[in-house]
């Protein structure tokens, strides 16, 4: 059943054509992620779908009776209010039924106390409690703790201003609001800004168990794969839809290209064949052939001619190079602390890490939001001191930094201008070059940076550290704000990069491709986990499962120790000779189906090693790397070769007691 279709939606800006003639229908259930190139139109569409702009041409109907709900950044929030009171302002009508409870419930009682009839009274008590109860009134205030709590927020958050928040704190009170109002259709532009792995894993869980129908714009390809059943694409002012999830897409999209470019010259090439003939036929001037050419022309006039496949869209000419090599080692640390405040207010971020990172290396920093990662990253680029510990830099190392936030950028200069400021040894053409292949190009250039949107001033961020020519690049967030098409480009010159890369990232995707390990930074130090995100997520399941797994219970004080009391006296209470050649038989069985048992096992474990080992290098490879099906594929066998690996030293520890 259809929740919602467009026809013939245009939308413009002045001269500039954002949308045009895009018609689409959304079914009940549907989960539709809508990408695109940034200023594609995707959020101009999401405004039009929701009321907040009108459409220059054509119209959108919503089924009858369904709900609609839109996820804004920052929410409309009151600011002298509570995160508490903004998400109870969402169960406005059962906090009133509370109200109307109430007051029956003291009407009762006083009319019960006089001797009155209370029996109307009752029963419309009766009917407001079933009311109350069918709209979950016994359950909505853990739900609300519950949602926040996925959030990040914890109780003690609960009595803070909203006017004291920080953006991504209002993003997630915005969303946590939005999912609990539970709409029958639910739009969500870039949900995952500012959410952690946790908090990720958490709201696609939610999604795919939610009841109604989504549409969420959004750049993070993992969260796509994992929440979503169709595809649509905004490129050229036109919407192209795609059954299934991104990694489907992208697929198709790849075979489609291929097909229109095959027809585009295979056309061609037959349109050069007939006019080459017709150029023939004319050259030797008889009426028979000059007829023929006549023919073909009318022929060829006739053909419905393709139309020349637009090219990929411009993509960010970026590559990270070093201008010297680094030692071996690059950067060592111990006991590094860190917390802000002092006396009762202060607050330990985390304490006892240490770090031995080698040249070449590509390491990933994870960990919950709040943790710390920015400020760790900001001490291992000398912009902050750690509370504790030592940190050392190795022989030639050079840091390039890229702050999430682009606050090394000077609002006030033009974007022209913020380049020859850092880099004065290039001519003005040089740098106009270097920005045109970072796709600021013509008067872009001379645009201030304070009014460059988040992807423009990300990719103004990553050309300065392109130019640094450093050796150890720092990177907070570095794919944030950037589209899907220039995170593809990103990743690729990270993974060429020569020298080392530490990058705090939630990004799973490059999870997957970039690192050679993990780093979990917690508030009592840093867990390495080696290989990709895959590999990290499968590790922390399993040690999950590992500590919930109940304990065997003990056995009674004395009950051993009587077993072995009686053992013991059935054995020296025999001295039948034969029975003793009988058992002394059995043990020595016993002893050589142990040690073939274990000698197996031994060579079980040795084979696991080796297919793990095996995999893992598999995985760093180019040709698993640039596919993800594959990369995929890999990543579920070397989880399984892992597990198989754990159960055979398990039995191995097991055979040996």
């Amino acid at each position: 059943m259809i929740a919602l279709s467009a026809s013939g939606l245009c939308k413009s800006y002045g001269a500039c054509e954002v949308l045009k003639n895009v018609s689409f229908h959304l079914d009940r259930g549907d989960r539709v992620g809508v990408i695109g190139a940034n200023g594609a139109g995707k959020t101009t569409l999401m405004n039009i779908l929701t009321g907040q702009i009108a459409p220059d041409e054509g119209d959108f109907f919503v089924a009858p009776g369904l709900s609609v709900a839109y996820l804004k950044q920052g929410g409309n929030f009151r600011q002298d209010g509570s995160v508490y009171d903004e998400i109870m302002a969402v169960f406005g009508g059962l906090v009133a039924i509370e109200g109307e409870l109430d007051g029956l419930s003291r009407e009762i009682a006083a009319v019960s106390g006089g001797g009155g009839d209370t029996a109307g009274l009752l029963a419309a008590y009766d009917a407001l409690t079933e009311e109350y109860r069918a709209k979950n009134g016994y359950g909505f205030r853990s739900e609300i703790k519950g949602v926040l709590g996925s959030m990040a927020f914890s109780e003690d958050d609960f009595g803070k201003k909203v006017s004291t928040l920080s953006g991504g704190e209002r993003t997630r009170l915005a969303l946590a609001a939005l999912l609990l109002q539970k709409p029958d259709i639910l739009f969500l532009d870039e949900p995952t800004n500012h959410l952690d792995i946790g908090m990720l894993r958490w709201l696609e869980q939610y999604l795919r168990n939610y009841d109604g129908t989504i549409a969420l714009v959004s750049h993070d390809r993992y969260f796509l794969d994992q929440t979503v059943n169709r595809i649509f694409e905004i490129e050229s002012h036109a919407l192209h839809v795609y059954e299934g999830s991104y990694s489907a897409f992208a697929e198709k999209k790849r075979a489609r290209r291929k097909a229109e470019n095959e027809l585009y010259e295979r056309q061609q090439r037959e349109i050069r064949r007939q006019e080459d003939m017709i150029r023939r036929f004319r050259q030797h001037g008889t009426e028979k052939l000059a007829k023929r050419a006549r023919s073909r022309e009318m022929q060829l006039s006739r053909i419905e001619r393709a139309e020349r496949p637009e090219g990929e869209s411009a993509r960010m000419g970026l590559r990270f190079r070093q201008n010297i090599r680094s030692g071996g080692d690059v950067l060592r640390a111990e006991g590094l602390s860190k917390g802000f405040g002092c006396g009762a207010a202060r607050r330990e971020l985390f304490s006892d890490v240490d770090m031995d990172v080698k040249n070449g290396e590509h390491i990933c920093v994870v960990g919950a939001n709040g943790t710390g990662k920015t400020t760790l990253l900001k001490i291992m680029g000398g912009a902050m001191q750690p509370d504790g510990g030592w940190l050392r830099l190795g022989h030639n190392v050079e840091i390039g930094y890229y702050d999430q936030e682009q606050e090394l950028l000077v609002d006030e200069r033009s974007v022209l201008e913020e380049m020859t400021s850092s880099y004065r040894l290039y001519s003005e053409t040089e740098m106009r070059g270097m920005l045109g292949r970072f796709m600021f190009r013509g008067d872009a250039v001379f645009q201030r940076t304070g009014s460059l949107s988040g992807g423009e001033r990300a990719r103004l961020s990553l050309l300065k550290v392109m130019l640094s020519g450093a050796n150890l690049l720092l990177l907070d967030e570095p794919t944030n704000h950037l589209d899907i098409v220039s995170k593809e480009v990103f990743e690729d010159a990270l993974c060429e990069f020569p020298g080392t890369a530490i990058i705090v990232s939630h990004d799973r995707y490059l999870l997957n491709k970039a690192p050679s390990r993990i780093l979990e930074l917690t508030a009592g130090g840093l867990e390495c986990y080696l290989g990709g995100y895959e590999s990290y997520a499968a590790k922390k399941e399993a040690l999950a499962s590992e500590k919930n797994r109940p304990a065997a219970p003990a056995a009674p004080a004395g009950q051993d120790a009587g077993r072995r009391g009686a053992a013991g006296q059935t054995g020296g209470g025999t001295s039948d000779a034969a029975e003793s050649r009988r058992r002394s038989k059995a043990e020595q069985t016993e002893l050589r189906r142990r040690e073939k048992r274990l000698a197996a096992l031994e060579e079980r474990i040795v084979d696991m090693e080796g297919r793990v080992k095996a995999l893992e290098e598999a995985m760093c490879g180019e040709d698993v790397f640039s596919d993800h099906a594959l990369l995929l594929e890999y990543g579920e066998r070397l989880r399984s070769a892992k597990t198989g690996l754990e159960q055979a030293y398990e039995a191995w520890i097991e055979a040996q007691s």
